[in-house]
């Protein structure tokens, strides 16, 4: 049984099958890379019990914040996808 096809050309649930697992690969890629540039005031002495409070807050700036907030929407588009792939 052929699917749902306009005018014989794939159908959209196709295409978005096809497309997603892609998507998720640039979106993982994306959100790696923004995990991994995003500093912590945490230093080895504070896994260890040093006084680390003074260096560990901070109020976020300019391109900090930026990243901060790209992670987070990565992120969350990331899981959508991935909620995406398995209901379809």
């Amino acid at each position: 049984m052929q699917p749902y096809t306009l005018r014989g050309s794939i159908a959209p649930m196709q295409i978005l099958q096809m497309v997603l697992p892609y998507v998720q690969i640039v979106l993982s890629v994306l959100l790696i890379g923004a995990i991994l540039l995003q500093r912590t005031g945490a230093s080895l002495g504070g896994a260890f019990g040093a006084d680390n409070f003074s260096s560990g807050f901070h109020t976020r700036r300019g391109m900090e914040r930026t990243l901060f907030y790209a992670t987070i929407i990565l992120a969350i588009l990331f899981a959508l996808t991935a909620l995406v792939n398995l209901l379809y």
